[in-house]
């Protein structure tokens, strides 16, 4: 059951994301760019060859490769049942989701479609799939030092306690 709802919910999260992506190639593209509210947002059509900040640009093919291998592990993991279903198995299906939908995008259109400019900042223009990356990576590496610290005080605690009873 749990694979299950792992991949209807990949898709679902897949499928978001490229209907937003049609939606913005219908409406965004034509005009280019749209304030959604002054000075700090705007939707800005873009067709990045990259990824992160259009770093690798033009280099479409290597990324395509790296995600689906990245893609195919991931998803391996999580379907294989070896992390227990919670919040750490949430992150990563969130990156996983995020990587296939940019990848689509590359594989496809032969490159990503960004248009979510923040204009308060000085920050490059994102989506959907960059967003569930973005912050499953994030809420992950967060969770992974709250263990590690929380592993660090535990095997404190558990030294003093030895200590105390010699």
């Amino acid at each position: 059951m749990r694979r299950i709802i792992t991949v209807l919910s990949a898709i679902f999260l897949v499928v978001a994301d490229q209907l937003i992506k049609l939606l913005v190639i219908a409406r965004l593209k034509p005009i280019g760019s749209l304030s959604v509210v002054n000075g700090f947002l705007r939707l800005n059509y873009v067709e990045n060859t990259g990824a992160a900040f259009g770093s690798f640009s033009s280099h479409t093919a290597i990324l395509s490769i790296i995600t689906l291998l990245a893609v195919i592990v991931g998803f391996y993991y999580l379907l294989s049942e070896k992390i227990k279903f919670g919040f750490e198995y949430i992150c990563i299906l969130m990156v996983m989701s995020g990587g296939v939908g940019n990848l689509i995008d590359r594989v496809f259109r032969g490159f990503v479609i960004d248009y979510i400019e923040p204009l308060f900042i000085d920050f490059a223009v994102f989506n959907f799939a960059d967003i569930l990356v973005t912050c499953g990576a994030v809420l992950l590496i967060i969770w992974l030092i709250k263990d590690i610290v929380k592993d660090f005080f535990k095997t404190r605690a558990d030294k003093a306690d030895e200590r105390t009873d010699n």
